[in-house]
């Protein structure tokens, strides 16, 4: 699925983020930047040791912020590590810190001068967060940060399974909330 915000494309597609040729994409990072499961695994494993030197070397990464680094052996160019919140219930600022992340993550991509991404579903893995409530917030953050304008020409939603990507092409179809 597809829609147009302020020139830009946001779409919702199933498949590997790592095969995404775009000029960076998303790693659902944890605060230490290290190689983990999931996600953040599969693009260490596919992207080669040339990330996990360069994450060692930025220190970190609170929850809610995003930084770049090659892209490695990736079709892409850069990935922008972005950690997202472990969810708890909702009562701990979870949604502000999610949102931060998309937000956080666009900035960096325009910051350096890049103007396509993929992400893939931020916290909703091992972190717990509950899916619907995440996809909402994901597409909205998107929505908000395109409103703006800017150079940015796509953003993708690189989704695992058929559920996670029905669940964020109904997100995409209901607009903003």
């Amino acid at each position: 699925m597809k829609i147009d915000v302020r020139g830009a494309t946001v779409e919702a597609i199933q498949g590997d983020i790592t095969r995404e040729n775009v000029d960076a994409i998303v790693n659902a990072a944890n605060e230490s930047l290290a190689p983990g499961g999931g996600v953040c695994g599969a693009i260490h494993r596919a992207g080669g040791p040339a990330i996990a030197e360069e994450c060692r070397a930025l220190g970190g990464c609170e929850t809610g912020d995003a930084k770049i680094t090659t892209g490695g052996n990736l079709p892409a160019r850069h990935v922008i590590h972005a950690v997202g919140p472990v969810y708890h219930g909702g009562s701990q600022g979870e949604a502000k810190l999610l949102a931060s992340c998309y937000e956080r993550s666009l900035d960096v991509l325009a910051e350096n001068g890049l103007t396509s991404i993929a992400f893939p579903a931020i916290s909703c893995g091992i972190f717990g967060y509950p899916l619907e409530e995440a996809a909402k917030i994901a597409v909205n953050s998107v929505r908000n940060h395109l409103e703006v304008g800017g150079k940015i020409t796509l953003v993708r939603f690189v989704l695992f399974d058929d559920k996670t990507l029905h669940v964020f092409e109904n997100a995409l179809s209901q607009g903003s909330s």
